[in-house]
């Protein structure tokens, strides 16, 4: 029987403002992914994840949505984004929307209906509560910082929001809810959509209780702890805080009854796929009821990744999901550092792209890339306030200054770091000014990191045949033509060694070996005495497209991929 298609597809996803912008006003737009079309199919993705499309205030980059029938005008019409799904169909590519289920804008019509009166039809479409001893109903707090109750003069009642108090959340206790967000979903795929990435989809569901948290500490002072905090241990702790002040609000068991009715709705079209933004096995339901994907994000949690690190994950994560599931793995998306900046050593970063880019790529499950991922294009910490845009950045540059006493200069520098501005930055397309990415003449949305001028751009690293977009290209083509890759099973073979990772992929009709040196030095590799050597089918090092007898060289950070001889064929002249 043949894989569905998304078990086997590379995605790619596209943050739309910062992708390509087609009609020249600083941002990016749904004609500058058309035009960048031929790109992605010569790069060989199968498959985008457009982040938010939808009207919105852009409160919070998108996941505000005003309208979820609509297109956000910067970025385009509807004709547009039909236009956008036909020439993806015309290349055999599959397109997955970002799909905000939680809350809404407070711009949506629904919640500005529902905050009319008590009595509008749509009221107990939100969650709203009278307050209790002359403040909120209780003492929640939202994920982004203060009260998760907002106060509402207009009905003199409280709203709740685990976000911004911009992103009222939705009450799917109510049917009519759910059955309007389904109406929705049914829309876009009906249109030709092949589903769906789900934004914090554990968040969807809070205590309808309102039990209290009875914690002493506040979301400010676990802000302030993680700042202090000078060890990974204590780093968790402060994790472990938050996990307990917010136990009321998150990952109720009500959100597994939703997301199994919502795979039956999907299931009403075929071939479509639900992925979820949570590292949460039990969102996977049984294997097959709940949704189709749910991301490794584990594998991203460490600063350097190395083979025991990447042995002790696999073996958790696939041991622990139900028959049937499917993994899928990824190292960076629009709210991480970028790969390079994330895991690079600032010495051997051009190696250790191209093993980590086979990591994902080779692993069992699905892969995820994010755009400008195969250029190496780096975080950039511009520390200009007024130009941030992330609304993480501004909070953190406020309580920098009103919490840690730093000053203006101080605060904005560490802002750029911790919010996520510097992963957002405009794709570099070419060594002009802008990186190509809008005419010199405007200014885009966000500043264009300048290393464009340095070869992080997609034009000259098309031209020099060793770049790295090459590998990127070379490796989705090869993994293209290999079943192992795209459907094998795993099974590790270098237990412990610290340099390299050797595993073999494999179905019944194909079995590769996969060695990854992450390591600065050659690594000699003892093959098991029952095999007849290996030949090379692909390799980041040319010179090691030899066949092996009895060991196998990994030429430093090289990549190596090929197959275990039998008999005579792998016999020593």
């Amino acid at each position: 029987m043949q894989n569905p298609w998304w078990q086997e597809a590379v995605f790619y996803q596209i943050y739309p403002r910062s992708f390509a912008d087609g009609n020249g006003d600083g941002i990016g737009d749904i004609e500058g992914i058309i035009q960048s079309l031929d790109y992605l199919q010569w790069l060989g993705v199968d498959a985008i994840w457009l982040s938010p499309h939808y009207p919105s205030p852009q409160v919070d980059c998108g996941y505000d949505v005003a309208d979820y029938y609509g297109v956000a005008p910067e970025y385009g019409t509807l004709e547009d984004f039909k236009r956008l799904l036909g020439e993806m169909k015309r290349r055999n590519m599959r397109l997955i929307l970002d799909l905000v289920l939680n809350h809404t804008s407070d711009q949506h019509p629904w919640f500005i209906e529902s905050r009319s009166s008590r009595e509008n039809p749509r009221r107990d479409w939100y969650i709203w509560r009278e307050g209790r001893n002359g403040g909120p109903p209780n003492d929640w707090y939202s994920t982004f910082g203060g009260s998760a109750w907002t106060w509402d003069a207009t009905t003199r009642m409280y709203y709740y929001h685990f976000f911004f108090k911009e992103q009222p959340d939705l009450n799917w206790r109510n049917p009519e809810v759910k059955a309007a967000m389904f109406d929705m979903v049914r829309y876009w795929l009906d249109m030709g959509v092949d589903g769906f990435r789900l934004d914090a989809v554990g968040t969807i569901f809070e205590d309808p209780n309102l039990p209290p948290h009875g914690k002493e500490y506040g979301i400010d002072d676990l802000y302030v702890m993680l700042r202090k905090a000078r060890t990974q241990e204590e780093q968790e702790q402060v994790r472990r805080l938050f996990d307990e002040l917010v136990r009321f609000q998150v990952d109720l068991p009500e959100v597994h009854d939703l997301m199994r009715t919502l795979r039956g709705v999907v299931d009403e079209f075929p071939d479509k796929v639900l992925v979820g933004e949570s590292e949460e096995i039990a969102f996977y339901g049984n294997g097959q009821d709940e949704l189709h994907l749910v991301f490794n994000f584990p594998l991203m949690r460490t600063r350097r990744i190395t083979p025991q690190w990447v042995l002790r994950n696999q073996h958790e994560r696939l041991g622990a999901m139900p028959a049937g599931a499917w993994p899928c793995n990824t190292l960076g998306n629009h709210d991480t550092s970028r790969l390079r900046s994330a895991f690079g050593d600032g010495v051997n970063d051009e190696g250790l792209m191209r093993v980590l880019a086979a990591l994902v790529l080779t692993l069992k499950g699905t892969p995820f890339l994010y755009n400008g991922e195969e250029i190496g294009m780096t975080d950039y910490l511009f520390t200009d306030a007024t130009r941030f845009r992330d609304p993480l950045a501004l909070r953190a540059y406020d309580l920098e200054i009103r919490l840690l006493g730093a000053s203006p200069t101080e605060a904005a520098r560490y802002a750029a770091a911790y919010g996520r501005d510097k992963c957002r930055t405009p794709m570099q397309w070419r060594n002009t000014p802008n990186a190509g990415f809008c005419p010199e003449h405007v200014t885009p949305w966000l500043p264009v990191n300048p290393n464009y001028r340095d070869g992080i751009n997609v034009a000259d690293q098309e031209r020099v045949c060793d770049s790295l977009l090459h590998f990127y290209r070379d490796l989705l083509h090869f993994r293209r033509q290999c079943p192992a890759l795209r459907r094998g099973d795993f099974q590790p073979l270098s237990e412990e060694d610290k340099d390299y990772l050797l595993f073999l992929r494999s179905t019944p009709e194909q079995t590769c070996l996969v060695g990854l040196n992450f390591s600065a030095h050659p690594q000699e590799v003892v093959l098991p005495a029952e095999w007849k050597g290996v030949r090379c089918w692909f390799s980041s090092h040319s010179a090691s497209g030899v066949v092996s007898w009895r060991s196998l060289t990994l030429a430093p950070f090289e990549v190596w991929i090929g197959e275990i001889l039998s008999g005579e064929e792998g016999a020593p002249s």
